[in-house]
């Protein structure tokens, strides 16, 4: 546990370094003002992220140091429980060191624990579900049940993506010795506190004719997401562990299925419950990523068996040597441990090109870093001109943001530039409205097709047009000032709901 705890303390090492690096994410200010207001659900995610927002508002407060510090923790715990879980299933020193340090150095861990979403806490509340599974083989105590069906609602409030997990484990447990489970009142009780736990959030989403399902609909249709065939998604996994740990997981699969860790092979279940449902339905390659810490366990495990003769143990720190330089290589690239001149300094000697965005010019920055980038200097810009109008103008004009990454920077950014909160029709901005504002005097943020207003504004004014080099590109919009809007914004926002 040493080996491991020390393991663990690097990633905190890489907080301190890159937590206040470049800036807040997209996302990440759009869950700080849905942490304004308080629900049992949200358009486009569960409400556990939103909770947190709020919980972190009414304490340590919302500096990237503080907003980034639950992440950084919940990757810590999964990099503790991974080995822990190896030591479940009969490891030794080794096998928890190489389990531990395979989630550590996958860029994909580094990257969502760097930032305050969702994803940040899936890896540990799935690990933690496999953990009480396991001790429920091993101890054959029922109770465990309970816990897994707690941890299992309360996962679902983060994220919905723990059916496909769930599902395939309980496919494993029905062809394991683990079905007369399903005859005991235990694991039904389990079932109700999952259902019980879940159940307001999903009747907040009937209430609202489900919206999340509109959006994710919405999105394949639009051809927003990625859709790899089989292979190059495969490829695409194994880049984000960080190529080597991918012996991991392919000696997991064997170890599950062997004579040795069959009675563990409802991990296998919920792993390729994941996966395969993720390669059918073309998800984005990131929603695998919470399993894998399940099988770097086993992975490890059987590793260490197969190097436990002596004239092959040299493999052992080799293979740990290999997950170190590899990781060390791609984490830049993955959390911001650079400055920027650095970091494209860095990528380009290494060759690597940086991402297109549709219909833009190549950014200087991947999206993950782009980003982060010009929010609080395009919030001072809308700032600087609200304070040029009269002051009656300035009381009744309203701050628009077709996008929530715009409207979340103003209520974030804006009371300290004397601006009051944004409104939008982006996600569940629309069901908060838009207030007592009727678009007398509105800004339109980030707008790229003003000609659609020029014939509802009595006046269209260019206010100004940003030019981040470092920002996405299509985040380069120019800013307008509406005077006049008809017919006015309480009659045209029902109209504006973004699902149907």
């Amino acid at each position: 546990m040493a080996i491991v705890c020390c393991v663990a303390l690097v990633r905190v090492a890489i907080y301190i370094v890159a937590a206040r690096n470049y800036g807040y994410f997209r996302d990440e200010l759009y869950y700080l003002a849905c942490g304004e207001h308080p629900a049992w659900g949200y358009m486009d995610q569960p409400p556990l992220i939103a909770w947190i927002a709020w919980l972190l508002e009414h304490t340590i407060g919302v500096s990237l140091y503080a907003l980034r510090l639950l992440p950084m923790l919940a990757d810590v715990g999964s990099i503790v429980l991974t080995g822990l879980l190896a030591r479940k299933l009969g490891s030794k020193r080794w096998a928890m060191f190489l389990a531990s340090l395979a989630v550590l150095v996958a860029p994909i861990y580094l990257t969502l624990s760097h930032l305050f979403t969702m994803n940040a806490f899936d890896p540990l509340l799935w690990t933690l579900i496999a953990w009480f599974l396991v001790d429920l083989v091993q101890t054959g105590n029922e109770r465990n049940w309970l816990w897994i069906g707690v941890l299992t609602g309360i996962t679902l409030l983060n994220k919905y993506g723990v059916l496909f997990f769930v599902a395939g484990l309980l496919v494993g447990v029905a062809f394991s010795q683990l079905r007369r489970s399903f005859a005991r009142p235990w694991f039904w009780a389990g079932a109700g506190l999952a259902t019980l736990i879940a159940l307001p959030n999903f009747l907040w989403q009937l209430h609202w004719n489900f919206p999340f399902v509109q959006l994710v609909s919405s999105v394949r249709k639009n051809g927003r997401d990625v859709m790899l065939p089989p292979l190059p998604y495969l490829a695409q996994q194994s880049e984000m562990m960080g190529f080597v740990s991918s012996l991991l997981v392919v000696l997991a699969l064997w170890f599950l299925i062997s004579p040795r860790g069959k009675r563990y092979a409802v991990l296998a279940g919920g792993f390729l419950s994941v996966l395969g449902c993720m390669l059918l339905l073309k998800g984005k390659f990131y929603y695998v990523a919470p399993v894998y810490p399940v099988v770097f366990a086993p992975g490890a495990v059987f590793f260490e068996q197969l190097t436990d003769a002596r004239v092959i143990k040299w493999f052992r720190p080799v293979y740990a040597l290999m997950m170190l330089l590899v990781g060390a290589l791609i984490a830049p690239t993955a959390i911001p441990l650079l400055s920027i001149e650095q970091y494209i300094a860095y990528t380009r000697k290494l060759g690597i090109q940086q991402q297109k965005f549709e219909n833009q010019p190549e950014s200087q920055l991947p999206q993950i870093y782009a980003d982060m980038m010009g929010w609080e200097e395009r919030v001072k810009i809308v700032a600087a001109y609200v304070h040029s109008l009269p002051p009656e103008e300035q009381k009744v004009t309203a701050i628009g943001a077709s996008n929530y990454g715009d409207a979340g920077a103003v209520d974030l950014f804006g009371p300290k530039y004397g601006l009051p909160k944004a409104i939008s029709t982006a996600n569940n901005y629309w069901i908060w409205g838009p207030r007592d504002y009727t678009g007398q005097s509105l800004i339109l943020m980030d707008e790229d097709s003003p000609e659609k207003y020029v014939k509802s504004c009595k006046s269209l004014v260019l206010v100004a047009r940003p030019d981040n080099p470092y920002a996405r590109p299509d985040e380069n919009q120019p800013i307008y000032h509406c005077v006049g809007l008809t017919p006015d914004l309480q009659t045209l926002w029902p109209a504006l709901k973004p699902w149907k």
